[in-house]
């Protein structure tokens, strides 16, 4: 049996969850895929946000083929191949394709720039999906021949709708179960998936597999068992992309906002993604520079000891780590 969070994506607009500010009533996107006149488009946001599902959406409703390419394993023939089909009359009475690329900022220059005569004609329409910057990852001409969508996380009321759909849908999801499902597991799976929804349906689907039937029949989720099954909070933080600028922002912009709950929340997500803590401490040493100043001399002097008291620290614990191996020992 297909995954749950694989079953329950969305086949019209109509069950599709979040993102309202571009696929709300009578939006741009909204309008394009009611009418079937779909430009090219990125679309652009983080894992389990709803862009692969929207692409499922439009397959399901336009009258073009469509056609769905992994920029992981896909190559330049396959573009090729997809451009070929498309020509074929009988196969395809429109004459256009709709592409629907994941992962596209995996495409190297050579593949990106395949697509372009044909993106430029209108053969093809192109739907892209990542999770990076596609400013930076992707081919500016072809940024320039589409319209690039932001997505965002879902907040808790999408991710709690999602849910219940979930829980009461007997055809693709858990509406068969004899479920009994305590409306705290649900704020809590709500909470703790930090808007994404395959996140919320892998755990939620573990949690009634592995949950033995009661006494009166029925299974019981509480919080505990969503707890156990989903782990802990999913950190949306990687130093390699667009949320390391944006919480480092956030965190100096907190600072300078004097808000130290704020700064401690934003310093947590950052050691808790992997960031260098030396790249944190200069950002303190700048900022009690810059913006502290003069306004209080011992700032700057209290940022650059904690600087190298990090450095010192970390430093140390490297050459622990040398000298402890054995053959390092040995040759000393």
């Amino acid at each position: 049996m297909e995954p749950l969070a694989y079953r329950m994506k969305p086949e019209t607009l109509e069950e599709f969850f979040g993102q309202e500010d571009i696929v709300g009533k009578d939006k741009l996107l909204y309008r394009l895929i009611k009418a079937d006149k779909l430009t090219s488009a990125i679309f652009w946001g983080p894992p389990g946000c709803g862009k692969t599902s929207l692409a499922r959406v439009i397959a399901k409703t336009t009258k073009n083929k469509f056609v769905t390419l992994n920029a992981t394993t896909a190559g330049v023939s396959d573009i090729k191949d997809v451009v070929k089909d498309a020509g074929n009359i009988f196969e395809n009475p429109t004459g256009k394709v709709i592409l629907f690329i994941d992962e596209i900022h995996r495409f190297n220059k050579l593949q990106q720039d395949a697509l372009l005569p044909h993106v430029e004609k209108g053969t093809v329409i192109l739907i892209g999906a990542t999770t990076e910057n596609p400013y930076f990852s992707v081919n500016k001409a072809l940024i320039s021949r589409s319209t690039v969508f932001k997505f965002k996380e879902l907040n808790k009321t999408d991710i709690k709708n999602i849910i219940l759909n979930t829980l009461k849908n007997k055809e693709k999801g858990l509406g068969n179960y004899n479920l009994e499902v305590k409306d705290e597991a649900i704020e809590t799976l709500a909470f703790l998936s930090n808007g994404d929804v395959r996140t919320v349906l892998n755990a939620l689907e573990l949690a009634v597999l592995t949950t033995e039937v009661g006494k009166d029949g029925k299974i019981l989720i509480d919080r505990k068992i969503i707890l156990d099954c989903i782990q802990q909070k999913k950190s949306i933080y990687d130093k390699t992309d667009d949320s390391h600028y944006d919480v480092i922002s956030a965190f100096i912009k907190s600072m300078r906002g004097s808000d130290p709950d704020a700064t401690l929340h934003y310093l947590a997500r950052m050691l808790e993604g992997g960031e260098d803590p030396m790249f944190i401490a200069r950002r303190i040493v700048i900022q009690a520079s810059e913006d502290v100043g003069l306004a209080n001399n011992e700032a700057l002097q209290v940022a650059v000891a904690a600087m190298n008291a990090v450095h010192q620290v970390r430093y140390a614990r490297s050459k622990d780590t040398f000298s402890s191996c054995g053959t390092c020992s040995s040759i000393k």
